[in-house]
């Protein structure tokens, strides 16, 4: 892998290491109209990673560099995500199933990535968890809890220490940013619960605190 077909790419800021993974959907008809869009100079995005829903994995920006794909958000103190990050997008027009030799090929995309930079199954998360006012990528179909069971990503398990009142402030713990209660139970839903209507209630609760005791934000990761 000594080519990178995209231009769109600079510097990491500060000379930081990537310590997180961020899953996104191209939300385009075709793997093709993605990669030229990825690649276009004059669109100025891009992705370390397009993989198709045949399962090509493609390289387009090389790892140590940083990659235009995040936008503005934020996670576990992180501001500047796309300095802090690995961006990985998936051919799907956001109404459609992944694919299983696109999750496949993911698996071995995030476990080689993962390996190679030293970051743990709680760093993997989607473009919805950093940017939950405008993104809801990689939607409700796609299949965490099988990432989790791979060692890829977490699932929470629902507690008893679980109280509605302590909602945002675990959901905060676990790296979602400050936002209003319902846009952050909105994201965590389309993760966590994307099945789930209405408001929120003791299972949400158990969730989050599950999520924020196995995996609190900690300093080092305070960071912009």
């Amino acid at each position: 892998m000594t080519s990178y077909p995209s231009p769109n790419f600079g510097e990491r800021r500060g000379g930081v290491r990537p310590s997180l993974i961020v899953i996104h959907y191209t939300a385009m008809a075709s793997f093709s109209g993605a990669r030229q869009r990825l690649c276009d100079p004059s669109v100025e995005v891009s992705a370390h990673w397009l993989i198709s829903e045949v399962g090509h994995a493609e390289p387009l920006v090389d790892e140590a560099h940083r990659a235009w794909h995040a936008g503005a958000g934020a996670w576990a103190g992180i501001t500047d995500v796309n300095s802090h990050s690995i961006g990985i997008e998936l051919a799907n027009s956001g109404a459609q199933p992944f694919a299983e030799p696109q999750m496949a090929a993911l698996e071995v995309v995030l476990a080689t990535t993962m390996a190679r930079w030293n970051i743990p199954p709680h760093r993997v998360i989607g473009h919805s968890d950093m940017a939950p006012v405008r993104k809801s990528d990689p939607g409700p179909r796609f299949d965490w809890r099988r990432l989790a069971l791979r060692g890829l990503s977490v699932w929470p398990q629902a507690c008893s220490a679980g109280r509605p009142g302590d909602f945002i402030t675990d959901a905060q713990r676990f790296g979602y940013a400050a936002s209003a209660g319902d846009v952050l139970l909105a994201a965590f839903r389309l993760r966590f619960r994307p099945w789930a209507r209405g408001p929120l209630d003791s299972t949400d609760a158990a969730l989050a605190a599950d999520l924020a005791a196995r995996y609190p934000v900690d300093a080092a990761s305070l960071q912009a």
